[in-house]
């Protein structure tokens, strides 16, 4: 067959694929459109996922008359006024790819004035070709109704979703466009019913108040500029909302970057959010994260895919290490001690005079991601409320609760600690601060341990022999993969050591994604030398754990993302007792 160039129509469907692959493409492409126009009020109607009706209005600069046409043209585009340009793109659009594209693939209509004319023009295309344009009255702005997506092009229909999913997917571009642009109002209909809407006024929690509701955007916490934050490069500028740690997702659909304003998909920079929460979550449970990054536009290149959800940053180590200390340090500093309000106690008297009914015999289990029950509350359980404190307040140990919680009173109320948990975040930050000051206390073996090895451990040992020796652990051969034990850290001591080294050497073999070993090193260790549950502690031994958790740079969870602590308010066990 002999080589011959593709009809123009043909050429315009197979480029309209790349960029329009569903209803959310045609949505992202015009609030893009809109966001660049500086439009301060974007509405989006749906009808039947967006495949047969969307049309997106904005109150934007729009568009002259005499070039609506030009618009429809393949690479016309007001956003590039050269070729070195590229380097610096400061726009959201900038391929004048999106308008032909959806025109390549559906009926279209285009309504525009700019502020300073006396009218709007007005333009209607089928199948990519003009068939109709002329004046029409308008608003100041840009309305564009698209109808038919994909009806001359069967075959892709058959690859779309559901009409709920993809309202669903126009759903989220509409929420990551409204977290990225605060001081736009933003409104989505789908089937003539609201579903979302925000008030562009500027706060980003009120625009995650709208995508999220009030109530969890009331809990997460601000990530702003520090003062002074001498590990932050003073050209990477990090701010945002994050959830507290109680607060979490089963996926990380809900972490939202921008670089510049710019919704991306980044599985490094998705990466840099879930560290900043390792010993924070439990396994498979991912926070919720507005991150906005902003760096100079020459840093970043746009360039990368058709549908400008991908990005290459030049320097992307050092943007990863700013997001994760600056989302770290939030998470420090604001993090909440889980509490909770007890009950009104059962039996006790009303304001009118009765007592309140009594409970069910069964208790409801508590629910999904709680963190903690409440000891005195007989009735249903509910969810804790944060209270937000920078830092534990002192805390007076007063006794132990089956041998498992220590009591301590502090100004504000009572808190119930978890003493394994606990010694456990105390000895992990241990570990790492004489880890990184190579001043691991070792401990030799009086009679040393005979451990062997199966062909997985010895691997991974050979392979780890030198951070491990560096905490602590000597071995030597003695015969086949049978080795001895001779000393080990010192936070082990009267442990059995060598159970923890076989558990460690599977730890380290583990292929479960990318991890900082020595943390997980240390967490693994700090677990198997912390006190157990059970152990009955002296007065002097909880005043000393106390004093050391105080101490701790993340003290409210242990390395694993358990509690350490639960805290009662002085003031709901004034209620509790009926004294308020």
């Amino acid at each position: 067959m002999s080589i011959r160039l593709l009809e123009p129509q043909v050429v315009a469907k197979i480029a309209a694929g790349e960029v329009i692959e569903r209803p959310a493409s045609v949505v992202k492409e015009l609030v893009e459109n809109a966001l660049d126009a500086s439009a301060t009020q974007i509405t989006v109607e749906v009808g039947q996922g967006g495949l047969e009706f969307i049309r997106v209005s904005d109150n934007g600069s729009g568009i002259p008359s005499q070039e609506l046409r030009l618009a429809f043209e393949r690479y016309a585009t007001s956003k590039l006024p050269g070729e070195s340009s590229l380097e610096q793109i400061a726009t959201l659009g900038f391929r004048g790819e999106a308008l032909p594209s959806i025109a390549a693939v559906a009926d279209v209509e285009l309504v525009s004035r700019p502020p300073d004319a006396l009218g709007g023009g007005y333009v209607r295309l089928e199948a990519g070709a003009v068939r109709e344009d002329g004046s029409r009255g308008a608003a100041t702005g840009t309305v564009v109704t698209m109808r038919g997506l994909f009806r001359r092009q069967p075959a892709r229909l058959k690859f779309l979703r559901s009409t709920h999913a993809e309202a669903g997917q126009i759903g989220t571009v509409i929420t990551h466009y409204a977290l990225a642009y605060p001081e736009v109002r933003f409104s989505l209909s789908v089937d003539s019913r609201q579903t979302l809407r925000t008030p562009g006024s500027g706060d980003l929690r009120d625009a995650a108040a709208g995508a999220y509701g009030s109530e969890l955007a009331a809990r997460m916490l601000s990530v702003s500029e520090p003062a002074a934050d001498p590990s932050t490069m003073a050209d990477i500028a990090v701010s945002g909302l994050i959830s507290p740690p109680e607060v979490s997702r089963a996926n990380r659909s809900y972490i939202s970057l921008f670089v510049n304003r710019r919704w991306i998909r980044s599985r490094s920079l998705t990466y840099a959010v879930e560290e900043a929460y390792r010993g924070l979550l439990p396994t498979g449970r991912f926070p919720i994260a507005v991150v906005d990054i902003r760096l100079a536009p020459a840093e970043v290149d746009v360039n990368v895919h058709p549908t400008k959800a991908e990005v290459r940053l030049r320097r992307e180590r050092e943007v990863f290490a700013v997001v994760q200390r600056r989302l770290r340090r939030t998470l420090a500093d604001q993090a909440p001690v889980p509490s909770f309000a007890p009950a009104p106690a059962w039996g006790a008297a009303t304001a009118t005079g009765a007592a309140p009914t009594p409970p069910a015999t069964a208790i409801p289990a508590a629910p999904s991601g709680s963190t903690a029950t409440s000891l005195l509350q007989s009735g249903p359980v509910e969810e804790p409320t944060p209270s937000l404190l920078p830092e534990l307040p002192l805390l007076r140990p007063v006794g132990q609760v089956g041998a498992t919680y220590v009591i301590a009173e502090a100004p504000d109320g009572m808190y119930m600690i978890d003493q394994h948990a606990a010694h456990e975040r105390v000895l992990f930050e241990r570990l790492l601060a004489a880890r990184k000051g190579r001043a691991v206390e070792v401990q030799g073996l009086l009679e040393p341990a005979t451990v062997e090895l199966s062909l997985h451990q010895e691997a991974v040992w050979r392979e780890s022999a030198d951070e491990l020796a560096g905490l602590g652990f000597t071995l030597e051969p003695f015969g086949g993969r049978t080795y001895l034990l001779r000393s080990v850290p010192a936070v082990l001591a009267g442990r059995e050591a060598g159970r923890t080294l076989l558990e460690l050497l599977d730890l380290l073999g583990r292929d479960d994604g990318p991890s900082d070993r020595s943390e997980r090193v240390a967490a693994s260790l700090a677990c198997h030398a912390a006190v157990r549950a059970g152990q009955s502690l002296s007065a002097e031994e909880m005043r000393e754990l106390i004093q050391s958790l105080e101490k701790c740079d993340l003290p409210r969870t242990c390395p694993h993302g358990r509690p350490t602590m639960i805290h009662v308010s002085a003031d709901a066990l004034a209620k509790q007792f009926g004294r308020k």
